[in-house]
């Protein structure tokens, strides 16, 4: 199974902050959206970094004036991206591996979405238990 997948049903928008904005800014995005993470793009649309609430609360823990400082300074830049082709299991244990909570889906520098990890591990137990549901069936049944 592939994110494609997971898009085509979660949607592609995904809420993004450009990087001169104010972490302020970005904390009230990530509460009118209600949303923990957004994806820091530059003018021309393109993923350049993420900022999530755990990078709002260490940035302000750290200095009182953070919120009016930009959030360039405190988004995680060295993005990981992932591919509408790429598999969801290996995707899974790549956010397991690097601690990412979040993953943005780009294609040809184009940002088309964002993937929590629940969503993945969600979809990963609704197709896992149709595959236990599908052999149960056939055990019980006998063969067709």
């Amino acid at each position: 199974m592939k994110i494609r997948t997971v898009l085509s049903t979660k949607g592609t928008h995904a809420f993004t902050v450009g990087p001169e904005r104010t972490l302020q800014d970005a904390a009230s995005l990530l509460t009118l959206n209600e949303v923990q993470a957004l994806v820091v793009v530059d003018a021309g649309g393109s993923p350049v970094g993420i900022i999530s609430e755990s990078d709002i609360v260490r940035g302000a823990a750290h200095d009182a004036a953070a919120f009016g400082r930009p959030v360039g300074e405190f988004m995680t830049s060295k993005l990981v991206v992932g591919s509408p082709d790429d598999e969801l299991r290996s995707v899974m244990q790549t956010m397991l591996d690097r601690r990412i909570h979040h993953l943005p889906i780009v294609e040809a520098g184009r940002l088309l979405g964002l993937v929590p990890i629940g969503v993945i591990v969600k979809v990963l137990l609704e197709y896992y238990q149709g595959q236990v549901d599908t052999l149960e069936a056939q055990i019980i049944d006998g063969p067709a």
